[in-house]
């Protein structure tokens, strides 16, 4: 098959949510695919499709739906072919898609590390008890929680710029943000600290980029196959299935990274109970194609250790 290619007449229609970071991530795919192609970028359209987890920001995510209030209307348009593909933080994504669609482009990863922010604060360990933390994450709630149970954790919904917003005005006294997100934005001004994935293993999928795609779609196949990045899409097969065999949703605290080497594959994973009071985790290396099925693999460990009643809520 002959590639064709997308022109200033008839551009590459890509779609992403309207924030800032979902913004640059648009760009920075459209920037990739215009260098591969050597393509001038009006070749490309940059879409701004409001979601839902976009619209409703004072409430939690568990109470209105989950990860798909972040994907429903973009990829209800690609089905209906408004756009050819669409940007996603993968740390957003289901891991599951809709029929016709598919996710198997991926950027090279970001630093996967959260970040712990705060204006009068260096680190957790410096919080008094009492001490008002913000987060819209179940993950960090559970494992900050299991940390640190002095302190109390309030609700803090909405993008980076807002979250930085409520802090400032005093709404809570530290955050947390994922230092993919700060260096994508390259906010080096905000105050910040890594956190080590030893200390906060990061969320399933963080700091990753995904593009999806119709099936049907050949062209924009071979054409996403140009930008694709091999090693964040090894390391993603194995967390992602483990996140699928944990039936993962924003209503379940769990974290996973993997890690290459070689040949090797290192995977960790954890699972919380929502209020923080226990967590299990395992840690196990395979080879590199055999990710999938270790992700798989530790997730029923995990689940036969957790019980039918692990994830309740209290």
């Amino acid at each position: 098959m002959t590639l064709k290619l997308p022109t200033p007449a008839k551009p590459l229609m890509i779609g992403t949510r309207g924030s800032p970071l979902a913004l640059a991530q648009a760009h920075e795919t459209r920037e990739r695919l215009a260098h591969a192609f050597d393509l001038p970028f009006e070749a490309f359209t940059i879409v701004v499709i409001k979601t839902t987890g976009d619209k409703i920001i004072d409430r939690p995510l568990k109470e209105i739906g989950g990860k798909g209030l972040f994907t429903r209307e973009i990829e209800a348009d690609m089905i209906a072919h408004k756009i050819d593909i669409a940007v996603h933080s993968m740390k957003d994504m289901p891991t599951l898609q809709p029929e016709g669609l598919m996710l198997d482009t991926y950027l090279p990863r970001e630093d996967v590390r959260d970040a712990f922010i705060s204006p009068t604060a260096s680190s957790l360990a410096d919080l008094s008890a009492g001490t008002v933390v913000g987060t819209s994450s179940l993950r960090r709630r559970a494992q900050l929680m299991l940390k640190r149970g002095d302190l109390e954790v309030v609700e803090f919904r909405g993008n980076l710029q807002t979250r930085l917003m409520k802090l400032d005005q005093g709404v809570a006294a530290a955050t947390f943000l994922a230092m993919a997100g700060l260096r994508r934005l390259k906010m080096d001004e905000v105050p910040h600290n890594p956190i080590e994935t030893d200390v906060m293993l990061p969320a399933v999928a963080q700091g990753a980029i995904g593009i999806e795609r119709r099936i049907e779609d050949t062209n924009v196949a071979e054409m996403l196959e140009a930008i694709h990045d091999i090693p964040t899409g090894q390391r993603l097969a194995a967390e992602r299935s483990f996140l699928l065999e944990l039936d993962g949703s924003c209503e379940t605290p769990i974290a996973g990274l993997a890690e290459l080497d070689g040949g090797t594959l290192h995977l960790r994973g954890e699972v919380l109970r929502p209020d923080g009071s226990e967590a299990l985790d395992d840690a196990l290396s395979c080879p590199i194609e055999d990710g999938a099925a270790a992700g798989k693999e530790m997730a029923q460990k995990l689940l036969s250790q957790a019980g039918p009643d692990f994830f309740d809520w209290r």
